[in-house]
């Protein structure tokens, strides 16, 4: 029987080029799920309700795939920090950030045909270097934090940032790679 069809249920181009590396065929179908946290919603139940959600919406759109649905939050102290709504609240979470460590969770879950097959949620703990006020501006004035959780990029200039990272980078990137490959394979998918 051939391996069945895979879908990624997310926009981010983060987790396309993770997915793409890995040498994995797959297609694209966005959600457009309402990504509201309910109150009080810990940081690894909110992730992995979000990639439940994802890959189960679309899974009753395209019953003829595996559909492959993830997210990403950062946590500090028990303030979850998600993607900043304007440059200031950028800086005010990179300021959070600095000279502390922070747990990064990604949570995927794969679907089929309105029915969860297998989830999980991935950790990474990051510390980052103390940060200079100018060396935040500069970061930014780039543009490059506004459309990530917690402000920051590891595949990019938010790398500078990082002291250490407890976990796999491409955790904190946006898809635990080796655990979802592993998952695909378990669902009946040639992931290589």
């Amino acid at each position: 029987m051939a391996s069945p069809k895979l879908i990624l249920a997310s926009a981010s181009p983060r987790r396309k080029d993770l997915l793409a590396a890995a040498d994995v065929a797959f297609e694209i179908v966005q959600s457009g799920i309402d990504e509201t946290r309910v109150d009080h919603e810990a940081a690894e139940a909110y992730a992995l309700r979000m990639a439940c959600e994802k890959a189960l919406y679309v899974s009753r759109r395209r019953t003829d795939a595996l559909v492959l649905g993830a997210d990403t939050i950062v946590e500090l102290h028990g303030e979850i920090l998600l993607k900043p709504l304007d440059a200031a609240d950028a800086r005010r979470m990179l300021l959070a950030l600095s000279a502390n460590t922070h747990t990064v969770v990604t949570a995927f879950a794969i679907a089929r045909a309105g029915r969860l097959l297998e989830s999980a949620p991935v950790t990474a703990r990051v510390t980052f270097h103390h940060l200079a006020p100018s060396a935040i501006d500069a970061y930014v004035a780039t543009g490059e934090p506004l459309d990530k959780a917690g402000s920051y990029g590891i595949q990019s200039g938010g790398a500078d940032f990082i002291a250490t990272v407890a976990g796999a980078r491409d955790t904190v990137m946006g898809l635990p790679v080796l655990e979802v490959l592993a998952a695909l394979r378990r669902q009946g998918f040639d992931a290589g």
